[in-house]
């Protein structure tokens, strides 16, 4: 009895006296998308401050494809020493319902360490369209119905989900017309190809400026300071309605709790610089820390919200 405790204090000692040494050598970040995208940017800004805060090289990982899930897949089998890390987004929590064949659990293959941010959604629309507000846009929807299309980042994706709850919320149904990626989507909604749709606000800012899309609201519980004019869709006409891309950095489940701690003071501390917060806000993205048990509370409860409405949507599952 003697031996067994001596060797678990042991082994004890040994995972404390790795963690203190940790990191010694480069780490790897693991974006589950194409770079270019408002996930790449967190996760290169995020690394590139990391990196500075530890001492070593942090280099980004771009694994897309799937709906995030193959990225998120290397993260949850990669070794629980640290040196492997995942910047995904509320995709996560959407995933565990809609790729039902997908190589892991993200509740009980990854360890949360911080949420980064929030960012939301922006509804835009093809300056042709004669629509001035979302309760205009829902009005031409009941005029004509089965008319009015919108593009998406793909089936499933975070546009496509939050195109879903204004359905949801407004009674209407409106044509999905899934492309390969929220760039191609916007470039269609420039050109004609749809009517309007919803992307990350990041990735429609350079259109709405330069002209090319007008935007009708934001997604998200507040105003963005970039656009104080623009009204949330909940003060447009659908009160409670909130969509909000958050971003969080994980870890394989295992990892040293002396590393997740560490990591976790590190993001912190990070996020509150405010050449940080203005890096990130120029973006359309606010910085937004939490603890660990915050984000693993945040993922457990997105996977419920997300799983009642993709099924009252109709949303196929893979």
């Amino acid at each position: 009895m003697i031996r067994i405790f001596l060797l678990i204090a042991g082994l004890g000692i040994a995972a404390a006296g790795h963690a203190q040494k940790y990191p010694e050598r480069p780490i790897r970040l693991i974006v589950p998308f194409a770079a270019g995208g408002t996930s790449d940017l967190m996760g290169r800004v995020i690394g590139g401050k990391l990196g500075e805060a530890l001492g070593q090289t942090v280099v980004v990982d771009n694994r897309g494809g799937a709906g995030g899930t193959l990225g998120a897949a290397l993260a949850a089998q990669a070794l629980a020493d640290g040196y492997t890390l995942l910047v995904p987004h509320v995709g996560l929590a959407i995933n565990e319902t809609l790729y039902a064949k997908r190589q892991y659990n993200a509740v009980k293959d990854l360890a949360p360490i911080s949420k980064l941010g929030v960012t939301p959604n922006a509804v835009v629309v093809n300056n042709a369209l004669p629509v001035n507000s979302v309760q205009d846009l829902i009005a031409l929807a009941k005029k004509r119905p089965g008319k009015l299309n919108y593009g998406s980042a793909g089936v499933g994706s975070a546009a496509h989900l939050a195109m879903a709850l204004l359905e949801y919320a407004a009674g209407v149904k409106f044509n999905h017309i899934p492309y390969k990626g929220g760039g191609p989507s916007l470039i269609a909604t420039v050109a004609g190809e749809v009517d309007f749709s919803i992307p990350a606000y990041p990735t429609s800012v350079p259109h709405v400026k330069a002209g090319r899309l007008r935007i009708l609201a934001v997604t998200g519980s507040k105003r963005e300071s970039t656009v104080p004019d623009v009204p949330t869709v909940a003060e447009s006409g659908l009160p409670g309605y909130e969509f909000e891309i958050w971003f969080g950095l994980f870890a394989p489940s295992g990892t040293p709790k002396a590393i997740i701690t560490r990591l976790n003071q590190e993001i912190v501390k990070a996020l509150a610089m405010p050449d940080m917060r203005e890096k990130l806000a120029q973006t359309g993205v606010d910085a937004e820390s939490s603890t660990p048990a915050q984000l693993g509370q945040l993922l457990r409860s997105d996977v419920a919200k997300w799983a009642k409405i993709i099924k009252a949507a109709g949303i196929p599952i893979n």
